[in-house]
């Protein structure tokens, strides 16, 4: 009994003299025996976790970018400079006649007025947007350069009624001239290039304009 008692004293003060070394086993145990667990674990059929990006190809145009291409306000997609010379007479019963004969030079603007566009003028649909815009028109009535308005020959006394008469008759000689359908098409076609600049600028692929007359 007494040598039992002994050989457990003795493995007693040798756990004692030996402590660090018997938790570093303990521990390297735990941490192989965790190992084999977590392995049983995935062991089996192989699993594959989709982790892929699906990428969107929707472009937003959102009401404030609609709005900042509405603000662009008076948009000029062709200018055409034109000089006419107008005259007027008026008779008279007796003596010679009262000529009137002006030299009028201007620049008349065509393009539109992006506030005019209705509601809904604009359409994106993943990569394609549609625009659908004024038809294209005289930016200003004021296209005359009175500055550079001269007299060319003038008999007689003339009012301001008389000469305003005369400036008008010049506006609309001006429009005959300049306003046809070749340099309005010339705009049309001016308006969809730059327009078409301006969403693919946006990320637009495929970019639609049509005039409000084309439908």
């Amino acid at each position: 009994m007494s040598n039992r008692n002994s050989k457990l004293s003795h493995f007693i003060d040798w756990c004692n003299e030996h402590g660090a070394f018997i938790a570093t086993l303990f521990l390297i145990l735990f941490v192989t025996l965790s190992a084999l667990w977590l392995r049983s674990c995935l062991d089996g059929p192989e699993k594959v976790i989709d982790m892929g990006i699906t990428h969107s190809t929707d472009i937003d145009l959102t009401p404030a970018q609609i709005r900042s291409i509405e603000r662009i306000g008076k948009w000029e997609f062709l200018a055409v400079a034109d000089e006419e010379m107008i005259d007027t007479v008026r008779r008279r019963l007796i003596g010679q006649d009262d000529r009137l004969v002006r030299i009028y030079k201007g620049t008349l603007r065509l393009g539109l007025n992006m506030e005019d566009c209705r509601e809904g003028w604009l359409q994106a649909h993943g990569d394609t947007v549609t625009a659908v815009i004024p038809k294209i028109g005289l930016l200003s009535e004021h296209f005359i350069d009175e500055a550079r308005t001269r007299a060319f020959y003038e008999n007689g006394n003339w009012d301001a009624r008389a000469k305003e008469a005369l400036y008008h008759k010049a506006a609309r000689a001006m429009k005959r001239r300049c306003l046809t359908p070749a340099n309005i098409h010339k705009a049309e076609a001016n308006a969809r290039e730059q327009l078409t600049a301006l969403f693919r600028a946006f990320g637009f692929n495929h970019v639609e304009i049509r005039f409000e007359t084309d439908q």
